[in-house]
């Protein structure tokens, strides 16, 4: 009986845990912007590697203004993987930009 204690079961090991909590790999950060950047710069910037659900620029509560970054959400997996290979570190608006995927705990957009 003590032997059946110590086995622990599948949906506990890291490989499960990544396959069900791993980030949106349609979702993508945007980090870097500039506070001038508005959301149809950012998706005039990223349209051209797959077709675009939603951009987001997060903005201060208060002033309105940018707060230096956002999220743009990819219709594939595809089409965000290329956008980051091929637009991370580029120059937008006179900045670097810094891409990632997004992950849990972000701005979710439009879903429930």
């Amino acid at each position: 009986m003590h032997c059946l204690n110590r086995i622990r079961p599948v949906f506990t090991y890291p490989l499960h845990r990544w396959l069900t909590c791993r980030p949106s790999c349609t979702q993508l950060f945007v980090g870097g912007l500039s506070y001038d950047t508005n959301e149809s710069i950012l998706k005039d910037a990223f349209q051209e590697y797959g077709e675009i659900i939603e951009v987001k620029v997060i903005c201060d509560r208060v002033s309105g203004k940018s707060r230096g970054y956002g999220f743009v959400n990819y219709s594939s997996e595809e089409a965000a993987s290329k956008a980051l290979k091929e637009m991370d570190g580029q120059l937008l608006d006179g900045r670097n930009i810094r891409i990632h995927y997004a992950h849990r705990g972000g701005w979710k957009g439009n879903q429930v």
